[in-house]
C-alpha cells in the first residue's frame, strides 16, 4: 500500500523535553568510539573554548526517538514499519549541544517520493531548547521499499 501523500507537510506536536546529560554524551562518544576530548573532558573542552564538554554531532539520534514515532506511527501515513530501512541521516548544528540543554524535537513530514518500486521520506526535525532557541535541524530518509504506486507489494 503507498504512503499517503497527502500528508506531505504535516507538522507533528514536539517531542517531550530529553534533558542532556554529562555521563549520556561520555557514554554516547565511547560507543560511537569517538575519542575526541571534548566530549569527556571537562577541562579539554573549556581549553578548546567550550564552557563544558560537548555532544557529538550524531548524540541528537537519542531525540530521534523521541520524535520520530510521532511521524512513522502516524496511522494515517499507511506506513508498514516491517518494510522500512533508514537510508540518511544529516544534522546540522547551529550551535554545541552541551550537558543541562532540554530539547524538544519538532518533525514535519517533508516530502514522500518515489524511485521504482520504493517509496521515499524525509522528515525533518527542528530540535530546540525548551524556550524554543532552535540548536540543530535533523534530516531523516526513510525508504519504505516495495510500496510505491505499481508495485506488487
Amino acid at each position: 500500500m503507498p504512503l499517503n501523500r497527502a500528508l506531505e507537510g504535516k507538522v507533528y506536536p514536539p517531542s517531550s523535553s530529553y534533558e542532556v546529560g554529562r555521563e549520556k554524551i561520555r557514554e554516547f562518544a565511547l560507543a560511537i568510539g569517538d575519542p575526541n576530548p571534548v566530549y569527556s573532558d571537562v577541562e579539554a573542552a573549556k581549553a578548546a573554548g567550550y564552557p563544558d564538554i560537548i555532544a557529538p554531532p550524531t548524540f541528537l539520534t537519542v531525540l530521534n526517538f523521541k520524535y520520530s514515532p510521532r511521524v512513522i506511527g502516524d496511522p494515517e501515513l499507511g506506513l508498514d514499519y516491517s518494510r522500512v530501512v533508514h537510508g540518511e541521516q544529516t544534522y546540522e548544528l547551529l550551535e554545541p549541544i552541551t550537558p543541562g540543554m532540554r530539547l524538544v524535537g519538532r518533525a514535519t513530514l517533508a516530502r514522500v517520493f518515489s524511485k521504482g518500486k520504493n517509496e521515499f521520506m524525509v522528515v525533518q526535525a527542528d530540535i530546540e531548547t525548551d524556550d524554543g532557541r532552535k540548536v540543530a535541524t535533523a534530516t531523516s530518509t526513510i525508504v519504505s521499499r516495495g510500496t510505491a504506486e505499481g508495485s506488487d507489494a
